[in-house]
Order: structure tokens, then sequence, then C-alpha cells
């Protein structure tokens, strides 16, 4: 056995599989029963900030655990993320308003930032090129138990117990997944003549708080605050993500810079919508827990679908192709799911059109991450790895952000829930489109042996 189960592999394999499903059963359960806890707690308006502040809180987490993994190896940040995670399930469990659910997310959002940060420099230091794009579509295959399962089991949970059961119910999988991965993890060491740079957690912080401040800006119903909040959240933002990335990052250069960028165009585009799906389902459609978590499992299956389909094309076909062709599916998904806020169309539409946007990120998402692993420089793939995933937070911040601006600003206007939703989704389509244009700049065919 040569390839990702082979037995110098097999441990780390199991544990970053475990990991990945921890993280998707808790996207998916909290995904599910959010519109139940707006209804609970109120605040309509911090709908967009629960999922806002747990990207947030990412951001952060990310680039401190890519510098540790660096420095350190991989397992301190590991543990410590772990247990931010914890914390965040606990006060979300616990929050007696949507205000205390927003700074428990970020908190978890935190702590969650170390297990995709860790994972991609244990693939880019233990598995070779040709199966990278494997290990990806593995670990998108984590996603399909919890897929199936987590929406029904969190519905299931939400009915019987309430939804604050559905958080505290996780805890006891942090425990295991952290006993069952952290063995496996030990023996990545640090990296080759990595210095630390005490900046980055302060520029961690800036983009943080900056994103915050924009996000904040958008969803201000005063015109004033709202454009001295964006302007100061650019001014204090800007700079530091700047220093994070590779030069050229903002303007799509060949290479490492492009496929950064397009990590977060891309996250914008389908989180963009995604977030609101369960929204429009439950306020514009009427439907119940159980429904939104059926749409929740057939785009987490056709996500997967997507992945494993990369995984036996991107060496032949190359990244800029099949990164292109995603962003293309996105749209039409979009386009499809969009047609559902109308109540003479059939909700089955609903369904069928963003299991076509899970299609879309999965043939698109591991091929920036295997390009990006083949660019790092040997040492550093904490370093470089975090500037893509705080890139893909980022995209996933403003998108969820920018829309539930959008969704906060209809409400707080008294207008029908579906038009605020589509506003959200036809800002998601124009940044869709602009991913496109991005993927043009990502490479074409490696054909590495395999």
């Amino acid at each position: 056995m040569t390839g990702v189960w082979a037995p110098e592999r097999r441990t780390l394999t199991v544990g970053l599989s475990l990991t990945i499903s921890l993280v998707a059963l808790e996207a998916l359960a909290v995904a599910t029963v959010l519109p139940r806890v707006k209804d609970d707690l109120g605040g309509i308006g911090l709908y967009g900030w629960v999922f806002s502040a747990f990207f947030l809180g990412t951001m952060v987490g990310i680039v401190v655990a890519g510098q540790s993994a660096d420095r350190v190896g991989a397992a301190p940040g590991f543990t410590i993320g772990l247990l931010l995670f914890a914390a965040g399930l606990l006060l979300g469990g616990l929050a007696p308003s949507m205000l205390v659910l927003v700074l428990a997310r970020a908190i978890q959002g935190f702590g969650a930032g170390a297990i995709p940060s860790i994972g991609y420099v244990c693939i880019g230091r233990s598995y070779p090129e040709e199966l990278r794009p494997r290990m990806f579509a593995v670990l998108s295959t984590a996603w399909v138990v919890p897929g199936i399962l987590g929406p029904s089991v969190a519905s299931l949970v939400e009915h019987t117990f309430g939804w604050r059961a559905v958080f505290l119910g996780l805890l006891p999988f942090v425990a295991v997944a952290g006993v069952m991965t952290l063995p496996a993890l030990r023996p990545i060491g640090p990296g080759d003549a990595v210095q630390h740079d005490s900046r980055r957690l302060a520029d961690a912080l800036r983009v943080a708080g900056g994103a915050a401040a924009i996000l904040a800006g958008l969803a201000n119903h005063n015109p004033f605050i709202g454009v001295v909040l964006v302007v100061f959240g650019a001014v204090v933002a800007w700079p530091a993500y700047l220093r994070l990335v590779p030069p050229g990052t903002v303007r799509a250069e060949a290479g490492l810079p492009a496929a950064i960028l397009a990590r977060g165009v891309l996250t914008f585009a389908f989180f963009a919508a995604d977030a609101y799906v369960p929204l429009a389902l439950a306020d514009v459609r009427g439907m119940s827990t159980v429904w939104i978590g059926v749409s929740v499992t057939l785009t987490t299956l056709s996500w997967t679908a997507g992945a494993w389909t990369q995984e036996r094309l991107v060496h032949r076909v190359g990244a800029r192709r099949l990164v292109s062709v995603g962003h293309v599916v996105i749209l039409v998904g979009i386009a499809t799911t969009s047609l559902m806020l109308w109540s003479a169309v059939p909700v089955a539409v609903g369904f069928v059109g963003w299991t076509i946007g899970g299609l879309g990120i999965g043939l698109s998402y591991a091929p920036i991450s295997v390009t990006v692993l083949r660019e790092a420089p040997a040492g550093r793939e904490g370093v470089v790895t975090a500037a893509l995933q705080l890139t893909d937070q980022l995209g996933v911040s403003l998108g969820t952000g920018i829309g539930g601006a959008a969704v906060g600003i209809g409400a707080a206007r008294h207008w029908d829930p579906a038009r605020g939703i589509a506003v959200a989704w036809g800002i998601a389509a124009l940044v869709a489109v602009a991913g496109i244009a991005v993927a043009r700049r990502l490479p074409g065919p490696t054909m590495v042996a395999r």
C-alpha cells in the first residue's frame, strides 16, 4: 500500500478525517437549527453575525496555528484549538441572547481555525504531491456521514430537547477527536529555518477587526455611521492583510498569489448563498428543520462528489479549468435555487438548485489547495497555507456578513423575507462571475506521475 492508507500514513489519515468529521458535524448541526435559535433568542439583525463571528475568529486562529506549526510542530496549536472550540460550544449552548451566541461563535471560531491550518501543514509535509488531491477528496468524504446523519439528528435533538442540546451534545465528540488525533500529530515537527514574526498575530487581529467593522457598517441603519465604519474597517484591515499574504495576491498574479485570491472569491460566492438557503426554506417556504436538514445533506453529498471528480481530473486538466467550471456550476446553482423564492415554483427546485451549487464548490475547492501546497516553500507550509485559509475565511465572513446585512436591512424595512434573501443571492452570483476571471490566472495541467 503506497497511498493515503499506507501504514506510515494511516494513523494521520484517520486522525485528520475524524477531526474534519467533527467540524462537519458542528457546522451542519448549527446551520440546521439556527432558524429556531433565531426564533427563541430573537435578533434577526444578528443572524448573519452568528456565521460571520465564527469565521472572523477563525481568521485569527488560522494565522496563529499556522505560524505555531512552523515553529513548534503540529500538536500544540491543535490542542489549544480544540480547547477553545469546546469552550465556544459550551458558551453557545448556555447563551441567553443572540449577542452572547455571537460572542460564543467567535471563541469557537478562534479554536476551529487551528484545525484546517494544522491539517494543511500535515498534508504538505506528510503526503507526496501526487497523493494530495486524493487526501483532500478523503477529507471531503469525511463530511458524508455527518452530512447524512448530522442534520437529521440535529433536528431530532432540537425537537426533543431544544436547540441548546445540539451545542452541548457536541462536546463529547471534541474529546474523542482530541484523544484519537493528537498521537498522529506529535511526530510532525517544526519547519526549517522559520523565523518568528510577532506582527502576524497583530495583523490577523487587525484583519478580523477591520472586517467586523465593515460588516457592522453595512448593517447599520444610519448611513453616516455605516460609511464611517466601512471606511475605518478598510483602513485597518487592508494593510494588515497585504502583510499576511504573498505579494501580488490582490492583483491575482499567476501562480500562488492568484490561487490564494481565488479561494477567497470562491468561498464568498458559495457561502453568501449557502448561509441563507436554510433561512429561505424556513421563512419563505415554511419548511421544518427536517427538510432543512435534507437540503444540507444533499449539498454535502454533491460537494463530496465534486471533490472525488476533481481528484481524478486535476493533474490532467489543471486547476484553471476545474475552478472556472466550478464557478459556472455555482452560478447555475444560485440561479436555480433563487426560483424557490416564488411561491408558484415547487420548493423541490430549491433543493435541486443548491445540490448543483455543492457540486460546483466540490470541483473547485481542492484544486486551489493543491496549487498552493505545490507552490509553498519547504518548511513554510504553515505560513503559506495560513494565508490561503485566512483569505478563505475572509471570503466566508464577508459573503455571509454582506448577505446578512441585506437580510437585516430588509427586516428593518419590513420587506418580505424573500426580498432580502434575493439581494444576498444576487451579490453571490456577481462574485461567482468575478471568480471565473480570477480562475484564468491559475496553472493548467501538471501531469504528475500517479
